[in-house]
């Protein structure tokens, strides 16, 4: 039976890269592989209408469709694009925007959250209920939902405990974190339209 090390290092970076988002602090030996192979990554996967983003500084890489810049697709899309509903958009800003601020105040790599305080950052901005159990299972179905899109990691050891990881950076630039508090203002529109019962 084949082992890691039995087999390419070019198709261990590439099949981890297709399965989802690839971390630096997750598998060292496989990121030195992608640092030295990336060339080749590059050119394997254009085939396929992709391309490789990579950030050294931040420690992550993942594949993105060619026409997300808006260039018109000449071959079907193999990474399907990804509808977002409010509750989940509004906790990735609000994860954001805790991210700039811990970045800006602590010499700490990571920033670690518990769903308390999650919860905490949702509430404002979710229509008034009487109901606790149900706000907290809502914003938990976000969290759950942003651990599987990448954004959120939970803590080996502990269910408890959330890393927010820095690919969002790539996916919430300055830009769209400048228009923040417009942003905001918006999310409390939408909210103070909601009725309670209704899913945010």
């Amino acid at each position: 039976m084949s082992t890691p090390a039995d087999v390419d290092p070019l198709s261990l970076v590439t099949v981890a890269l297709f399965r989802g988002v690839t971390n630096r602090d997750d598998d060292l030996l496989l990121w030195q592989h992608l640092l030295n192979l990336q060339s080749r990554v590059r050119d394997y996967v254009r085939v396929l209408g992709l391309e490789l983003v990579l950030d050294e500084g931040e420690g992550f890489a993942y594949l993105r469709q060619r026409d997300e810049d808006g260039e018109t697709p000449t071959i079907p899309r193999l990474i399907p694009r990804r509808q977002l509903g409010f509750g989940v958009s509004l906790l990735l800003a609000l994860l954001r925007k805790k991210l700039a601020e811990f970045d800006a105040s602590s010499a700490e790599a990571r920033l670690v959250l518990q769903p308390d305080e999650m919860v905490e950052m949702m509430r404002l901005f979710l229509p008034d209920t009487t109901n606790e159990a149900r706000l907290r299972q809502r914003i938990e179905a976000h969290i759950n939902r942003a651990v599987e899109m990448g954004f959120l990691r939970r803590m080996r050891g502990s269910e408890e405990l959330y890393e927010v990881q820095r690919i969002l950076k790539a996916f919430v630039d300055a830009q769209w974190l400048s228009d923040f508090n417009a942003r905001l203002e918006s999310y409390q529109r939408h909210a103070s339209g909601l009725q309670e019962g209704d899913e945010a």
